[in-house]
Parts: structure tokens; C-alpha cells; sequence
């Protein structure tokens, strides 16, 4: 009888002591769910100035912190300090920030953390750590494409366009100059990233084109959304003829199920992708193709030019490259997911196409217009003034373009209804409108009041000393 009232108090006693350790349903959920601060470590291998700039932009500018300790440089130790620490006789330190070096309500706001910041980070900044890829744009038409637009963009070189029309569309994506304007940088030339931005320090190009700050993720550079920032629109729509494409149709099924975080230089298609994205064709490596940042590689054609031609024969930025080297390494590339025939054929069709293009839309109508200039019934001081200039160039510069890319990347409605199709209609009323006035001896009507055709016709000494 003892022992039975014993094993009872017992149970009691742990039936009590269990109730105070179970914790209602609701309770639990509640501790489950509890909301933890999330924090970022300050190693102590980093220097005090570089903790300063972590500590004071993560008040000032949370976004841009949080955006940066979810990148693979926070992970690997490299700050804000490592991109925009500067040299004090840098052409390009911002004399505004030292005043954050004088603040009273931050305990980083004070002279022991003062060092020279500059804004901007460019190539050659990169280049401490990413030497190779550097050269390789330094290379490339992106790097220097404000040079070739400058060379051959008749907007430019005539003043068609205003000086904001430039900062506000053009230099957007192919870049500014910048300078300097009463100790920052003038607010004309910035903000920009674009990939052909001339920068205080010589370089040229912004890794942040493809790269976005401050994450400069490799997985977003990979995906076609990063390339169509810039390639869209009437003249060249590559992100909306990728689209069209099979490539394009299978990247937006399936493009959630690829790995676009694999690490530089192992990207590996038919492991991590099963259809290429505009990196992938571009720059990517495949096979026995090497990765590079040079996307004039790979390229056998200049389809953008007016009259196309091999990259080496482009006058505005002749390639040093061999177009059979490079078409052999971008069908490679092709190979890793199609056979030899379909690769062959598929060039085979380009090439007539780019042989139709020239010889049946963009010569004789080239010839036309030398004609009538020859015969004074163009005025040659300035183009787009006058109609038929206009129809001219939006032949090779509209319908033209896209009809050999949407060819070049399988897009058959841009090969055609946006390609071809316009371009006979484009090219007959070009050629009946200048037969008109050859027929009349009639000089064609100059638009009297041509709207903001104010634009700097002065080459940048920058580019052409």
C-alpha cells in the first residue's frame, strides 16, 4: 500500500513538474516564429576606416548595405573601402565627403576614420581583382562604343538632338564623360553606368552595366533581362527577338530551374541550363570556349553596321579578330546542344540572308542617295532634315537590323513581318520618292523647324586628341 501511494505522489510530482514544461499550441507558434534581428559580422581583419563606411551606410543607406551583405564580395571580406578608397590627388575624390568626417550625430562622422572616397568605381578599380576580365572589355564594342557612335551617329555629328535628348536617352546606355564640377561630379555626366562611360582615371566602361550595384551578382549578369536594359526597341531588339525564339521560349519555362549561381567559369550547359541566354552565346565558356567580357568575340558578321560586313572591316572599330576563328568558337558553343548539321545550315542561312540584305536593299539604295546629293537635290549639311534621309536610314537602321538579327538569333517574325516585309516597304517608297525628284529635277523639302537640333557637333578631345 505504501509503495502504491509513493509511485502515486510520483506520478503527480512529474505530471506537475511536465506541465510547467509544456507550452500551449498558440504559445509555441508564438517562439517559433519569434523575429530575430539579422546582423552583419565586422570581421576584425578589416581596417577601421572600412568599418566606418559599413557602420555609416548602414543608417544612411540601408538598402545599399543590405543589397551588399547579400554579394559575394561581403562574403569574401571586401567592403565599400576596397572599390572607392582613392588616392587624395585623384581626379575624381569627392571633396563632399569629407564632410561626413565632421559629424557630431555619428560616432564613425569623425577625423580618425577620414580617408579619400571617390564615387565612382571603375574597370581599373575592378581590375585589382578581376585583372583578366578588365582587358578582355577593355577590348570589347561595349568599352568603346561611345567612340564608334561618335564616329559614324549622325544625331551626334549633325546636332539633331539636344544636349539633355543625349544625357536622357543616348549616353544612358553607351555612356558619358564624365567631369568634375566644383568638387564632385558634374551632375551632366552622372548618374550613369553605361558600358562605354569614359571614366576620370582613363578607363572606360562600368562593370555596374551588367553587374548592378551592390549586389554585382554573376546570376543576374547571366539571364537575357541584364542584356535588355539596353538591346530593345525598333533598331535592335535582341531581348524581344530572344523572346520569340525557342531559346527564349524554354528560358521563360524553365528558366527557374536553372542554376545561375554557379560559380565563375563552371556555368555549364546541360548542367546548369538546358538553353543559352545572351551570356551564354556571348561570353560564357562551353567546351573548349573560354569565358570572356570581349563581346566582339564569337561574332562573323556585323549585322548593327549598314552595309554588314566582318567585324574586322568595320571602319567605326575594326575587330582584331578572324571571323572563321570566331565563328568556329560560337559553333561550339552551338554544338554543346546541337548537331554539327543544324549548326552548319543555320550559318549557311545567315550568310544568304546577309547577302540578300546588301546586295538587293542596302547598295542600291546607298547609290540612290549618293545620286541625289550628287545631283544637289539633297542638302548634305545636316541629315534627317529631309524625308528621304529619314527613310534611308531607317532602312538599315530599323527594318534592316532587325531583319539579320531575328535571322542570326531564330526569331522568324523578326526575320520577317518586322524585318523584311518593312524593309520592301521602306525601300519602295524611298526609291519612288527619290525617282520623283530626279524625274523633276525637284530638291527634296527641307523640314524649316527641325525641333532641338541643338546637340554639340565638337568631337570630345577625350576620344579624338
Amino acid at each position: 500500500m505504501k509503495k502504491i501511494m509513493l509511485l502515486t505522489l510520483a506520478g503527480c510530482v512529474l505530471s506537475s513538474a511536465m506541465a510547467w514544461l509544456i507550452v500551449p499550441a498558440e504559445a509555441q507558434e508564438h517562439v517559433n516564429n519569434a523575429a530575430k534581428e539579422k546582423e552583419f559580422r565586422i570581421e576584425r581583419s578589416m581596417p577601421k576606416e572600412a568599418i566606418a563606411c559599413i557602420q555609416c551606410h548602414k543608417t544612411e543607406n540601408p538598402g545599399l548595405f543590405v543589397d551588399w551583405t547579400h554579394s559575394r564580395h561581403a562574403s569574401a571580406n571586401i567592403t565599400c573601402y576596397d572599390c572607392h578608397k582613392a588616392d587624395s590627388t585623384d581626379p575624381d575624390v569627392s571633396t563632399k565627403h569629407y564632410k561626413q568626417y565632421e559629424r557630431s550625430d555619428n560616432p564613425f562622422g569623425t577625423k580618425e576614420y577620414r580617408t579619400p572616397i571617390s564615387g565612382v568605381v571603375t574597370p581599373k578599380d575592378c581590375s585589382r581583382c578581376h585583372p583578366d576580365e578588365a582587358k578582355q572589355y577593355n577590348l570589347s564594342k561595349h568599352a568603346n562604343t561611345l567612340e564608334i557612335i561618335w564616329k559614324i551617329d549622325p544625331w551626334l555629328n549633325n546636332g539633331m538632338n539636344s544636349e539633355m535628348e543625349r544625357q536622357s536617352g543616348c549616353y544612358y546606355c553607351h555612356g558619358t564623360i564624365l567631369t568634375m564640377k566644383d568638387g564632385e561630379i558634374d551632375p551632366a555626366t552622372w548618374p550613369n553606368v553605361g558600358v562605354g562611360r569614359v571614366n576620370l582615371d582613363g578607363s572606360k566602361g562600368s562593370c555596374t552595366s551588367c553587374h548592378t550595384r551592390h549586389r554585382f551578382s554573376v546570376m543576374e549578369a547571366r539571364k537575357p533581362e541584364a542584356c535588355g536594359q539596353c538591346h530593345l526597341g525598333p533598331d535592335h531588339p535582341q531581348i524581344e527577338i530572344y523572346t520569340e525564339s525557342k531559346h527564349g521560349d524554354i528560358y521563360n519555362t524553365f528558366g527557374d530551374e536553372f542554376n545561375f549561381n554557379a560559380a565563375p567559369g563552371t556555368w555549364t550547359p546541360g548542367v546548369d541550363y538546358r538553353t543559352p541566354t545572351c551570356a551564354a552565346c556571348h561570353m560564357s565558356g562551353a567546351g573548349t570556349v573560354m569565358t570572356t567580357h570581349d563581346v566582339t568575340e564569337r561574332l562573323s558578321w556585323e549585322t548593327q553596321a549598314p552595309k554588314t560586313v566582318r567585324p574586322s572591316d568595320f571602319a567605326a572599330f575594326p575587330a582584331k579578330t578572324n571571323w572563321q576563328v570566331e565563328r568556329d568558337k560560337m559553333k561550339t558553343i552551338c554544338l554543346q546542344c546541337h548537331g554539327n548539321k543544324w549548326v552548319d545550315d543555320h550559318y549557311t542561312k545567315l550568310d544568304k540572308v546577309v547577302a540578300e540584305y546588301n546586295d538587293v536593299y542596302y547598295t542600291p539604295a546607298k547609290a540612290m542617295l549618293d545620286n541625289l546629293y550628287a545631283k544637289k537635290l539633297l542638302d548634305p549639311v545636316k541629315f534627317f532634315d529631309e524625308n528621304i534621309e529619314v527613310e534611308f536610314y531607317e532602312l538599315w537602321h530599323h527594318e534592316g537590323r532587325r531583319a539579320r538579327m531575328g535571322t542570326a538569333m531564330m526569331a522568324p517574325d523578326y526575320a520577317w513581318w518586322h524585318g523584311f516585309y518593312e524593309c520592301k516597304k521602306r525601300f519602295n517608297n524611298f526609291m519612288k520618292d527619290s525617282n520623283e525628284l530626279i524625274d523633276s529635277n525637284t530638291k527634296e523639302f527641307v523640314f524649316p523647324s527641325y525641333p532641338n537640333a541643338t546637340g554639340n557637333t565638337e568631337k570630345p578631345k577625350v576620344l579624338f586628341p
